[in-house]
């Protein structure tokens, strides 16, 4: 049994494993392999793509799912009652919560996996999904660099940490003050765009905050169609849904050629069934 709680917790074999076995589950292994296991999930109502991935993941493979709102988590009960119980009924938590703290406390006292749908801190499946397609794309996806424009939130955050297992070169360009503190080697911080855009070979932006919505922000950090044509030949426009066209990114680049394209996405549901299927401990003779 391992818990699924941030990339940093992984080596470059394990997520070696995880797109191998992403491989054989789109080939067509591990059929039924949750059949008779059920799984609680903790997800609001806001959530579409993840928490579709994982519905319809578990199913497929033969599991069931019970879903709470994450707000259930939020009362007096201390945590490790909770999963004291929840040890006893059912085969693993998958959650998102604000508080990557309260998946902590879960993990600390479960015996079953708990996997982190997402946090405020980090959204580890949601990279390792997108570095698994940008490898399919590109095959020498360790050689590339990337680039993620915008401020410190858990994209970019789950970004350093898959950078730091493999070796990504990863660089970060924000307005001035928005470095991240961290002890790697791969990542770097830079305030001017464009001279970072010019090398680049996949470009990734997240939502903006309201106090980056700025006309002066979004002026100077705004991906755009002439920014993005600074970037090495056939590089990747990726940005995190939910985007805002006209924001971080402008409606003209998003429906060129760069945008990855919401076909991006479909590898969630295939790498999200991976990381069950390996928490649990199980292979394709399960």
């Amino acid at each position: 049994m391992n818990h699924f709680l941030a990339l940093r917790d992984l080596t470059q074999e394990d997520i070696s494993e995880l797109f191998n076995m992403t491989d054989q589950i789109k080939n067509g292994d591990f059929k039924r392999v949750l059949e008779g296991k059920t799984f609680a999930l903790f997800f609001p109502n806001t959530s579409i793509r993840t928490r579709i991935t994982f519905e319809k993941g578990i199913k497929e493979l033969g599991g069931e799912c019970i879903l709470f709102p994450p707000e259930s988590l939020n009362k007096k009960e201390k945590l490790s009652d909770v999963v004291g119980y929840l040890n006893q009924w059912i085969d693993g938590v998958i959650i998102r919560h604000p508080s990557f703290e309260v998946m902590n406390d879960l993990a600390e006292h479960a015996a079953i996996p708990i996997i982190n749908a997402m946090s405020s801190e980090n959204h580890p499946c949601e990279i390792v999904a997108d570095l698994y397609t940008i490898r399919t794309m590109k095959p020498n996806f360790q050689e590339l660099t990337y680039t993620f424009i915008g401020p410190p939130q858990n994209i970019l955050n789950s970004w350093i940490e898959i950078a730091e297992v493999l070796g990504l070169t990863l660089q970060h360009v924000c307005s001035p003050g928005n470095r991240v503190c961290i002890d790697g080697q791969n990542y770097q911080f830079w305030a001017e765009l464009e001279d970072k855009l010019v090398g680049s070979d996949v470009v990734l932006t997240d939502s903006l905050p309201p106090e980056y919505q700025t006309d002066d922000y979004i002026k100077k950090y705004q991906i755009n169609l002439e920014r993005m044509r600074l970037t090495n030949p056939g590089a990747l426009l990726n940005p995190c849904p939910p985007f805002d066209r006209n924001q971080e990114v402008s409606e003209n680049v998003m429906e060129s050629d760069y945008f990855v394209g919401h076909s991006f996405k479909k590898n969630l549901l295939y790498v999200q069934q991976a990381i069950i299927i390996r928490s649990l401990g199980l292979s394709i003779e399960n």
